[in-house]
């Protein structure tokens, strides 16, 4: 009897040990979450393509994984990189002249108030804006710092799961407390969910920024790249969507009397710019987005907040987890209880 309970405090001592670092280990590289969880999602996404390179025709492992960092390099890494350095640049030029801008959002509050007889933009108001407004290019700075190594981080983690994929995934799966048909199927919900979000959401994002750029371009938008670049990350957003960028946009387009121009805009902006996801996901995305899009949204708001850019592919994951691991818990106890219950 004692020798089972000082095996049992030793067990209970040591998985206390062992939470205590993992927090602290956790702690201090949260940071860096974003970087290990597209490792995640790159190595999902690529392990099959691995797996028969280098299984059913023997290709070198190490100078695939090799290859396929390379590729995501220039696919994904790059074009990352440099929207934030055209971002940083913009943003930088706005500053250095913050005169115009204060003019331009002053001719926009008069237009505003005469049109409505609200008054949003005050002297305090901008004023306020834009002393916010100097700190965003160190914070951008220091965003672009932090996005570089958590790709640096990225892709050194993807190099050893592509390496060492399938011991990975042995390993994880023996400490699963689940039947196998269970681990099988959240194995498979996983796989379909990244794959959806990692290459569904993104894709939408790009189209609806070509669309609006598009669109800028036409009804005479300055900036109509940077602007469209916008639209489609803030398209990420739930609910207010790419409406961030082109209602203001259209707005100024009013305050400067260019009446003909915000009324093409919005008018553009409400049928192609808003719509053309929804016709996406029922034509070119139909195989990848076959999730329901409140999963979707509740995941995206969720996930944001949590692992930051990440979360947009993470988020629906996890509310997914949460349908099945319901589901999970049905088959694993609920035919059980049943049948105790007969």
């Amino acid at each position: 009897m004692s020798t089972t309970f000082n095996n049992k405090l030793r067990q209970i001592v040591l998985l206390l040990v062992i939470s205590v670092l993992a927090f602290l280990l956790l702690k201090e590289f949260a940071v860096f979450l974003p970087g290990f969880l597209g490792a995640v999602t790159f190595y999902i996404l690529l392990r099959e393509s691995y797996f028969n390179l280098t299984i059913k025709k023997h290709w070198n492992k190490t100078l695939t994984a090799l290859l396929f960092i390379i590729a995501c390099i220039v696919v994904i890494a790059l074009p990352a990189y440099f929207a934030i350095e055209l971002i940083s640049a913009k943003i930088s030029a706005i500053l250095s002249n913050p005169l115009d801008l204060m003019l331009n959002a002053k001719t926009v509050g008069v237009k505003i108030y005469d049109l409505t007889g609200v008054q949003l933009l005050t002297d305090e108001n901008l004023i306020a804006f834009q002393k916010k407004a100097a700190t965003i290019v160190p914070s951008l700075l220091n965003s672009s710092a932090v996005i570089l190594s958590n790709f640096a981080i990225l892709f050194f983690l993807l190099y050893f799961l592509l390496k060492s994929g399938r011991e990975v995934e042995k390993f994880l799966f023996r400490f699963i407390p689940l039947k196998e048909e269970n681990v099988q199927l959240l194995s498979k919900e996983t796989k379909a969910m990244i794959k959806a979000n990692a290459i569904g959401i993104p894709v939408l994002a790009i189209l609806q920024g070509l669309v609006a750029t598009l669109g800028y371009w036409i009804f005479g938008v300055k900036d109509f790249g940077l602007w469209g670049f916008l639209t489609g990350v803030f398209s990420l957003l739930p609910v207010v969507g790419t409406a961030v960028i082109w209602v203001p946009l259209t707005a100024y387009l009013f305050a400067i009397n260019q009446t003909g121009n915000a009324l093409g805009l919005l008018i553009y902006a409400v049928v192609l710019i808003t719509h053309i996801d929804y016709a996406a996901r029922l034509t070119l995305l139909k195989k990848f987005m076959d999730v329901h899009p409140l999963v979707t949204a509740l995941g995206i708001i969720a996930g944001l907040g949590l692992f930051g850019f990440w979360g947009v592919i993470f988020g629906p994951l996890l509310v997914s987890y949460f349908i099945i691991l319901v589901k999970i818990y049905m088959n694993e106890f609920g035919v059980a209880n049943e049948k105790q219950g007969d």
